[in-house]
């Protein structure tokens, strides 16, 4: 099982023709995702390179091709409206990958969203989600997968199934750093423990699905045996997250936050990664987070390690 999508999502790319959505369309192809087509306004009736049929709207890739999640390549002046196009077309699953959103355009999206139930935004900003499927040849960058969908921009070949676990054990991982999913996969996979879906949230301080709805997510499913959390500072997600936990989650969580040596009211990196009159420091997150019973990781490089530990293999 996994979260949010699966080797039956119907995938389309808005910005299919675009050089980023173009590209990523077909390294999603390539990993195994269901990629039914996508949207760029006034080259309806073309297709893309692969092949792929490209639609005017949303509305009519949904009619056609009966999609259920989306993949957003739009230009920041009009991701927000992409948004809430395959929101309105009835796309349940939302993975929006460009960075560089207005702060206002991401608060008008979200009051909308809000409103509407069953939809799930995935970034800004983000290097999007993954849900691992089986190798069924090579190694490494040549390996080939089936049974998964990736919608994003992550390297799928460091992903690891359940079933080509040497532990037998598969983990959800949540994180605010794309870079560091890909550390934390990495870093799992080489210790034989399988991922049953991995997201990145994004960095941006206005954004979709959190921690909270995530964890929600991993605890009712029955293949995740473990959660990996990654956050950083600013904002107050990673205290939340903690509450959550120590009240609700019974699988092992281990966590890493990045940005310890941050100097206070200095960006570093991410929108939302900013401590501002005294909160969200890393101190006070990993306080938060150890008071909740959670193994924290002194270092990136440790993160594979404290979430075996927890699992016990």
């Amino acid at each position: 099982m996994s979260i949010l999508i699966n080797a039956d999502t119907k995938v389309i790319c808005q910005g299919i023709t675009g050089s980023a959505g173009a590209f990523h369309t077909k390294a999603c192809l390539d990993y195994g995702t269901n990629m039914v087509g996508g949207v760029t306004p006034g080259k309806g009736g073309n297709k893309d390179a692969n092949g792929l049929p490209i639609f005017n709207t949303v509305a009519d890739a949904v009619s056609a091709t009966r999609a259920d999640a989306s993949m957003i390549f739009v230009p920041p002046p009009f991701a927000a409206d992409a948004i809430l196009e395959a929101a309105d077309a009835g796309i349940r699953t939302i993975v929006c990958i460009t960075e560089g959103l207005p702060t206002s355009d991401m608060i008008r999206v979200r009051a909308i969203l809000d409103g509407m139930a069953g939809v799930n935004l995935v970034g800004p900003n983000c290097p999007g989600v993954i849900t691992p499927g089986r190798r069924v040849a090579g190694d490494e960058s040549g390996a080939t997968f089936k049974g998964g969908c990736k919608i994003g921009i992550m390297p799928g070949y460091i992903h690891m199934h359940r079933d080509d676990a040497s532990t037998g054990k598969a983990v959800g991982i949540i994180s605010r750093s794309g870079t560091l999913t890909y550390e934390a996969v990495w870093q799992c996979s080489e210790r034989g423990i399988g991922q049953s879906t991995c997201l990145g949230l994004g960095g941006d301080p206005v954004k979709g699905v959190n921690f909270i709805e995530c964890l929600e997510m991993f605890q009712a499913d029955a293949e995740t045996d473990g959660v990996v959390i990654i956050g950083e500072i600013g904002g107050s997600d990673e205290e939340e997250a903690a509450a959550f936990i120590k009240a609700n989650m019974t699988k092992p969580v281990a966590a890493f936050i990045a940005g310890r040596t941050a100097p206070p009211g200095k960006r570093m990196g991410h929108a939302g990664a900013i401590i501002s009159g005294g909160q969200g420091t890393a101190d006070a997150k990993i306080a938060a987070l150890q008071e909740a019973g959670i193994a924290v990781a002194e270092s990136p490089a440790d993160m594979g390690a404290t979430m075996a530990q927890a699992l016990g293999v």
